[in-house]
């Protein structure tokens, strides 16, 4: 196992809860058909809750939904490019700010689907406005102010908000050619190129900023060998000189976390509720067979194992639920 029993079940924890958080933003902002009084008639009505500025044209047609894939390609590889140049260039305040954009963005649409699914009516203005002032100072202290807490508890509240737009754009065949197309990309950029690699310690380091969940931690003899000093500190009377010790990182990138969210979201407005959590389930499995095969020391591209594991969910979700 990669990480110690402790570290790897705060991480699979953190992943379960954000499927979780996922799940039910993506049902809020579900369409509902509603009937409505028109001119003396009834007439039956789509109406969408996700916010207008976040709407897409739904696709009609198996042709529509294809080329919205090819759009989230697009944009996809557009957010690579500009993440590498503002690297390169050392573009840090740019970077920042436009990370600061977007968490506040997606954050927002996280708080506003809970207002949606509350039990009791909330006035509009007011239901704009909690989102705003709860988004941006998560935004601000998770930017701009280093801070480990912050940092993983709104990676809970930003993924759920980025699958919400991305989900109605999508249908079963079109989320497993991107899940395929991910998992290539990420394997080629974690074993071949080592881009995967040189962008975290980019972010971690000099930016300051990651994208996905991220725990520090001090193996069985680093901490042994940190309470032999602390012993012999007491005993002596003296304090602890200060001393550099190099911490173990457990990180779960961003797109390792949102995929899953995307997919069984998808599956959630296809399928049903039920295929959804088989999905989920089974992501959270190949998660937790990726860290018990993993070694310490390697790094790994986590989205071919999550793809197996979700692909797995599907079969059974269609098998089950669908014919």
């Amino acid at each position: 196992m990669k990480h110690n029993s402790k570290v790897t079940a705060i991480l699979i924890g953190m992943f379960l809860l954000t499927q979780i958080i996922g799940l039910l933003v993506v049902y809020a902002y579900t369409p509902q058909i509603v009937s409505v009084n028109v001119n003396g008639s009834i007439q039956n009505v789509t109406i969408d809750p996700l916010p207008a500025w976040f709407q897409q044209p739904a696709p009609e047609s198996s042709y529509d939904s294809w080329r919205f894939l090819t759009s989230i390609f697009f944009a996809f590889a557009i957010a690579i490019a500009i993440i590498f140049l503002f690297s390169k260039y050392k573009l840090t305040g740019l970077l920042r700010a436009w990370f600061f954009i977007v968490v506040t963005l997606v954050t927002w649409l996280t708080i506003y689907a809970f207002e949606i699914l509350a039990p009791f009516p909330i006035y509009e203005n007011v239901a704009l406005i909690i989102p705003t002032l709860i988004a941006l100072p998560i935004a601000y202290f998770k930017i701009f102010k280093r801070n480990l807490i912050v940092h993983n508890l709104s990676e809970l509240l930003i993924y759920p908000g980025i699958a919400a737009v991305f989900v109605p754009l999508l249908n079963i065949w079109t989320i497993i050619v991107l899940l395929i197309a991910i998992s290539l990309y990420d394997a080629w950029a974690v074993w071949h190129s080592g881009f995967m690699q040189k962008m975290a310690n980019y972010q971690i380091k000099e930016l300051k900023v990651f994208g996905g969940f991220f725990l520090p931690y001090l193996t069985k003899k680093q901490r042994l060998k940190l309470k032999k000093s602390r012993a012999l500190a007491k005993k002596s009377n003296n304090k602890i000189k200060d001393k550099k010790m190099k911490v173990s990182l457990a990180i779960l990138g961003g797109g390792d976390v949102v995929f899953p969210i995307i997919t069984a979201g998808v599956v959630l407005r296809h399928i049903g509720l039920i295929p959804a959590l088989i999905v989920t389930l089974s992501s959270v499995v190949a998660l937790f067979w990726l860290f018990a095969i993993a070694k310490k020391g390697k790094f790994y591209p986590a989205m071919p194992f999550i793809s197996a594991g979700l692909f797995v969910g599907i079969a059974i979700a269609y098998s089950l639920f669908y014919f």
